[in-house]
């Protein structure tokens, strides 16, 4: 009776991310990145609310840093199967961090003025995309596929923390010090995650850069654009994630607004916005646990389940109802983070991952979109009412696409069995 315990142990050793040199390091180094990015999040969406006290200015500044993931994603991954990966995440976070510092001490200065806000939330959504695309490209070069399952798991649980930590800091520090302080602590964070980066060692050139004599970088995007005619189990993957986020991670910005209503403190409305991340915390740790078989259709079920709990969430009339209602919610969410990058890059060949990485930050970047819309809908009837209606729809899209893209729902473990083509 012990040696199949022992031989399940040895194997879930074996598929252990951690044991490969440099992982830790790069889990790390992005985990900087989700608490930072984040924090930016809340310190904008905050001091643009207390500055015009508009739903709709609000909602932009979540419409304005995730647009490149929309307008940018494919050529992201371009750059990211014809360039040095850890190169690019390095430069993208060397850049950044003096663009934080910048807007920190403005707004300690009472310089800060509402047009200079967009600007730096474009460019910190720029970040996303070099994070999204060539950052999660090298984690598999890292790990390989064998342990793909546990690491991306790991970077779910990573960006789930980063939800949590980055509302807590924002809220915390926005509520004693100020924004200005909030920005400069983010920049801390920032700087040293890119000092994690030099524990990651470089992987071999030739597979980051392979493409680089066989075609144009024009050449490149159209192939990378074709894998959306060519490849059915990526199409139904992106469409579920191109629905999710539209319809279910539009909420976020909406969170100040809601905390409004019920009459939030900063530190509590920070506290409610975190609870996104520990329920995405939840979810990860469940699936690094249950290694599903039927990846797919956990996939699906954690959106529909989220956008279920959307409701009681909005429409919540106390601090706490409103921060378990989200908890629940993220949980589902969970499932999803966890499985949709593995299931993106286990369903094409290994010198097209960064373009369907592209593909993917191109599907999230429909969440400006829905944030966009979801203010338009806030600024007329409210932002509880502009939640549940997105949600609403969403799900009922959802069932749809479900119903006619079916392939995603057949979708395991094995990379093999991912194929669907």
């Amino acid at each position: 009776m012990l040696e199949p315990n022992a031989t399940n142990s040895t194997s879930r050793r074996e598929r252990s991310a951690t044991s490969v040199e440099g992982f830790v390091a790069l889990l790390f180094a992005g985990m900087c990145w989700h608490w930072a990015r984040w924090g930016i999040a809340f310190l904008s969406a905050f001091w643009v609310n207390d500055v015009t006290d508009s739903p709709r200015m609000v909602q932009l500044t979540g419409t304005t840093m995730w647009a490149p993931l929309l307008l940018g994603g494919a050529i992201g991954g371009v750059f990211a199967d014809r360039f040095d990966r850890l190169r690019t995440v390095q430069f993208q976070l060397g850049l950044l961090v003096p663009m934080v510092v910048l807007v920190g001490i403005l707004e300690l200065n009472d310089l800060l003025r509402l047009w200079a806000i967009y600007p730096f939330l474009l460019a910190a959504g720029v970040g996303w995309v070099g994070d999204m695309t060539s950052r999660r490209a090298l984690v598999f070069e890292l790990v390989g596929a064998q342990r793909l399952d546990n690491a991306m798991a790991y970077e779910s649980f990573s960006l789930a923390t980063g939800v949590a930590v980055g509302n807590l800091i924002g809220g915390s520090v926005a509520g004693s010090l100020g924004v200005g302080a909030g920005f400069l602590v983010i920049a801390g964070l920032l700087s040293v995650g890119f000092l994690a980066l030099k524990w990651v060692p470089r992987t071999e050139p030739s597979r980051a850069a392979q493409n680089q004599d066989v075609s144009s970088t024009l050449d490149e995007l159209r192939a990378g654009l074709s894998l959306l005619k060519t490849n059915r189990g990526l199409r139904s993957i992106l469409g579920i994630t191109f629905i999710a986020n539209f319809f279910l991670f539009a909420y976020f910005p909406a969170v100040q607004r809601i905390g409004d209503r019920i009459g939030a403190s900063p530190s509590q409305i920070g506290l409610i916005a975190a609870m996104t991340g520990f329920g995405m915390m939840t979810g990860s740790f469940i699936i690094g646990l249950w290694e599903p078989k039927r990846r797919g259709l956990v996939y699906v079920g954690g959106v529909a389940f989220g956008m279920v709990m959307l409701v009681p969430f909005a429409t919540s009339t106390t601090v706490f109802g409103a921060a378990v209602a989200l908890l629940v919610a993220t949980t589902g969410v969970g499932f999803f983070a966890a499985t949709q990058s593995t299931l993106v890059l286990t369903t094409v060949e290994a010198n097209m991952r960064g373009r369907a990485m592209g593909l993917l930050s191109m599907a999230i970047g429909a969440l400006p979109v829905g944030t966009f819309v979801l203010g338009e809908i806030a600024e007329a009837a409210g932002a509880s009412r502009a939640v549940v209606s997105m949600a609403s729809m969403g799900l009922v899209l959802l069932c749809l696409w479900v119903l006619t893209h079916k392939e995603v729902l057949a979708m395991g473990r094995s990379a093999d069995t991912a194929q669907a083509q």
